[in-house]
């Protein structure tokens, strides 16, 4: 999954935090929502303008992220 043709980051929108499709809903939002034990379902529910592939960029988005962190710390 290639995460950067729908994750974006614009300095002027939700100060700049990663969001989906340019639209106002973050990567943080989305993993919180999996976090809280919603199912991907729920969430389309939640928030009909996703899509699966938007859920599954925000994991390989937190994953990327995950991974650069760690060989930034060693």
């Amino acid at each position: 999954m290639n995460y950067k043709d729908i994750i974006t980051i614009e300095p002027g929108k939700r100060s700049g935090k990663p969001c989906i499709r340019g639209m106002r809903i973050t990567v943080y939002d989305v993993l919180e929502c999996l976090a809280s034990g919603m199912t991907q379902e729920e969430i389309l529910d939640d928030f009909p303008e996703l899509t699966r592939n938007d859920i599954l960029a925000c994991l390989s988005f937190a994953a990327d992220r995950e991974k650069t962190q760690l060989l930034v710390a060693s």
